[in-house]
């Protein structure tokens, strides 16, 4: 199916599926690898979201290693995150992505989307684990009809939203292996280039992330960065 966002655009008023997916461990590959390394991950990153979306609407805009996709309805984005989730996961250049979509009312100005809905999805998203989806009710439910595992994570507190919200994780893609994530990059070990530091130590991708955590593990988290 195609997606069609004339139904968001020809209204001030209307409903969307509001979906970001960001990059867990990019500014610390900037930081550790340098800039240039970055901004070669981004630049895959940026080619399979092309990619995963071709014959769906492109994203609504980029914040930095963040997507910002829109789509009329939860089917349609869980179709296309489908594609684009899988294919991140078993791409060895990339770290594990962060995801979060919320469906509601959103108001258009220009060419950007406005308003809680929005806010609610970029908050969801700030809450995700590496390799992780997070979604609200309605966009759970629809997964759950097509038979992808949903999973119930209870109610919880969003930043700056008054209410507690029903929050689901959607497994599209494989689940990742906490004690398989490089703590500083994010990438998701094991692949060949992949060492450890010893027998129970963490996975890293190279020996500038080891270094990094060697010198300072308290900077680094396997949940959040």
């Amino acid at each position: 199916m195609i997606a069609d966002l004339r139904i968001v655009q020809d209204s001030a008023n209307a409903s969307a599926t509001i979906a970001f997916v960001d990059l867990a461990g990019f500014s610390a590959i900037a930081d550790v690898h340098g800039d240039a390394s970055a901004i070669a991950v981004l630049e895959v990153f940026e080619a399979m979201v092309r990619e995963s979306l071709s014959g769906y609407e492109p994203p609504i805009k980029w914040i930095g290693d963040e997507a910002m996709l829109a789509f009329p309805e939860p089917e349609i984005a869980i179709q296309a995150l489908g594609r684009l989730l899988p294919a991140c996961r078993t791409e060895p250049r990339l770290p594990l992505t962060r995801a979060g979509v919320h469906h509601g009312p959103v108001i258009r100005r220009g060419g950007d989307l406005f308003g809680s809905t929005v806010n609610i999805a970029a908050r969801i998203t700030a809450l995700a684990s590496p390799g992780q989806l997070l979604a609200t009710q309605s966009v759970a439910g629809t997964a759950a009809a097509d038979g992808i595992l949903v999973r119930n994570l209870g109610m919880t507190a969003l930043r700056s939203v008054a209410d507690q919200i029903s929050l689901y994780a959607i497994e599209l893609a494989p689940v990742a292996d906490p004690t398989w994530i490089d703590p500083v990059c994010k990438m998701h070990a094991p692949y060949a280039p992949y060492q450890r530091a010893s027998i129970e130590g963490p996975w890293f991708c190279s020996p500038r992330c080891e270094e990094a955590y060697r010198k300072s593990p308290q900077t680094y988290s396997l949940a959040k960065q």
